[in-house]
């Protein structure tokens, strides 16, 4: 199982950042972002289905972040918009809400 993301950097509150996740080596129903904050643990921040029908946010995402898949490209996305400085995380996607089989991460900073 492999996990890479990628798409992370700095940008100023309000703005938008869209973060992929390419997997290999197993077939993916549900993949899961993740992330943790500097000094916190892990926090779930959204789920796709295998059919990319069904999505799932945290609330403190819900309506400024839309999870997405490309099962052609053993992809998943996540396009994140108005965001704010307590979006500052490592992002992760993974395998279960837990963060099972996650990737590197990729850095996400909210700064102005």
């Amino acid at each position: 199982v492999q996990m890479v993301e990628s798409g992370g950097g700095l940008v100023q509150p309000g703005g938008t950042l869209r973060l992929s996740c390419a997997w290999s080596g197993f077939n993916a129903f549900y993949i899961y972002w993740v992330r943790q904050a500097p000094g916190k643990g892990l926090e779930w921040v959204s789920t796709v289905s295998r059919d990319g029908i069904d999505t799932y946010y945290a609330d403190s995402v819900k309506g400024r972040f839309t999870i997405s898949r490309d099962n052609a490209k053993n992809t998943v996305y996540l396009q994140m918009k108005s965001l704010k400085s307590e979006d500052t995380a490592l992002y992760y996607c993974a395998t279960a809400k837990v963060g099972t089989n996650r990737g590197q991460g990729t850095q996400v900073t909210v700064s102005s």
